[in-house]
Formats: structure tokens, sequence, C-alpha cells
């Protein structure tokens, strides 16, 4: 059992500095495809924003890099890493993910959505996600162009696309369709070759020597909405919306529902400003002020760029 963990944990590390090679900066992974190196300031009184400044590991995507030997170090540091983590939004490709889920009424049928050499990303079985994004696609008049595709074990797909430099693409859940979630600046993909505990990551057939292909400018328009206000009360309606929505939570949601809410309102650009009435909000449905504030720092660090 240990060589073949060590054996798993040497592939992801010659997977990443592959990557690192091609100019995408990478970070290890556990098999649970979170960050392999945990922070350096958890269990500090008050939650951290720093983001590497301190000089230490453990900063989730603030610590990818391309240089091979900070990529050697961060794995040696986390030799349990199975896998690892490409960092959206970041030059020179300023990648853009969009990660099609697949239900479980579709499981079976999109094991392998992708047979034989196809460079189409949405070809194959049609669950709702691919659906919606074809409908889309339909609907916006655009085309997916051939590029980089990524089979994940679930039977979902990862189909990379790259930026303007001078964009910013948030991460989002959902956003743009049911099933379509949406990583960007802050976020980063499982690289494939990365081995998690539901399985492995791998590239479709037909797409392995591909590089990310420009994000068509009519989906790109979707991918990032328009820049909000300075202050919540410019948009009181949103922002009402959003502390409404946490205020609504019952027992056992309450979590979620703050970090989707914190989530939207960074997004929008007024996150910063609707964060007190987030935190009243949360305090009167049960959470403790320092879990709302963790939980809202958490999602100021998804939604912001790296």
């Amino acid at each position: 059992m240990a060589t073949t963990v060590r054996h798993t944990a040497t592939l992801a590390l010659a997977h990443a500095l592959s990557a690192a090679e091609r100019g995408l900066p990478v970070i290890p992974l556990s098999p649970t495809k979170l960050p392999a190196l945990r922070s350096p300031h958890r269990g500090g009184p008050e939650p951290s924003l720093c983001r590497g400044e301190c000089g230490r590991p453990g900063h989730g995507v603030h610590d990818a890099t391309t240089d091979p030997a900070e990529v050697r170090a961060l794995f040696a540091a986390a030799p349990w890493a199975t896998g690892y983590g490409i960092a959206c939004g970041r030059p020179p490709h300023q990648l853009i993910g969009i990660d099609l889920d697949i239900g479980p009424a579709h499981g079976a049928a999109a094991s392998d959505p992708l047979r034989g050499p196809v460079r189409d990303p949405l070809r194959g079985p049609a669950p709702d996600s691919v659906a919606a994004l074809q409908h889309l696609a339909f609907q916006h008049l655009f085309t997916l162009p051939e590029t980089v595709v990524v089979l994940t074990p679930s039977g979902g797909r990862h189909i990379w696309l790259t930026g303007p430099p001078n964009v910013v693409v948030p991460n989002s859940a959902g956003r743009l369709a049911p099933g379509i979630d949406v990583r960007g600046a802050g976020g980063y993909l499982v690289g494939p070759g990365s081995v998690t505990a539901r399985g492995a990551y791998r590239l479709a057939p037909g797409t392995a020597g591909l590089a990310p292909a420009p994000c068509p400018r009519a989906l790109l328009r979707l991918l990032t909405p328009p820049a909000g206000p300075r202050h919540a009360q410019d948009r009181p309606e949103r922002g009402h919306g959003l502390v409404q929505f946490v205020l609504a939570a019952h027992e056992g949601q309450r979590n979620t529902r703050l970090f989707w809410a914190a989530c939207r309102a960074y997004e929008h650009g007024f996150g910063d400003a609707l964060a007190e009435a987030l935190v009243d909000a949360a305090v009167r449905t049960g959470l403790t002020e320092h879990e709302a504030r963790a939980t809202i720092a958490s999602a100021a660090r998804l939604t912001s760029r790296p």
C-alpha cells in the first residue's frame, strides 16, 4: 500500500511539473481535491486574509507556481498529495474552466462521454449541464472551439478556455446554468493525471495535443457579469435580497446560505460593503460572529483575483 501511495505521489508531481513547464501554475492536492497543505494560520483567533505574504506555504491557490524548484518544494511538504490543481485566471494563459457536472441519472451513460478521437467538447451523451451549455451556445450564437477537455471520475468534463489578460472571470456555481460551474480568478481545476478518492482525471481522447483555446466573446460576456457599484446602497434591492436569503436559513443550511450569498455579493462588486449586514443576518440565524466572518472571508478569497 505504501509503495502504491508513493507511486501515485510521484506521478502527481511529474504531471504537475509537466503542466508548470507549459506555463500553468500548480499546487499539490489531497485525495479530496482540496489543497494538500493546510493553512499556517489555522487556529488563529481571527480569520486570516493572508494570501502568502507571510512567506509560508499553505495558502491554497495562492501558492500556485510554475517554478520547478518551488513545485518540488510544495510536493515535498505534502508527500500525501495524489494530484495537482491548476490556478485559473493567471498569466500567461488566463485559464477559464467550464465544469459540466453529470447528474446521478446520467452517471452510467456518461462514464465515458467522449468516444474515440473526438475534439468537440459537447459531443457525447447530453446530460442536463451539456444540454444547457448547448442551449446557451445556440441562444447567444457562439461555438466552442477545439480545446483541452478533461474527463472527471464522475463522468463530467472540464472544458479549458483562455481569457484576455484585462478581463477577470469570477468563480461561480450554477450561475451560468444548472450543473455548470465556472472556475476563474482565484479558483483552480484538478489537473489531468490526478488521482482522487473517486478516481482519476484524464484527458479526453483527441484533446491531448491541443492548447487551451480562446473563449468565444459571446461566452466571455456571459462569464463576466457587469461591474457592481462601489457601495451596497447603490443596489439596495440586490443587497437586501441576499440578506433576506441568509435570514431565511434553517438549522443545517445557515453556513451554506451565508457562503452562497457572500459569493454572489463579491462577484457583483459589493461584498465588502455588504459584509456587516451579512454577518448580522447570520448571527440572527444562530451562527456565531466568528463563524460568520470566517465564512465571508472564505467567499472573498474564492471570488477574488489571486
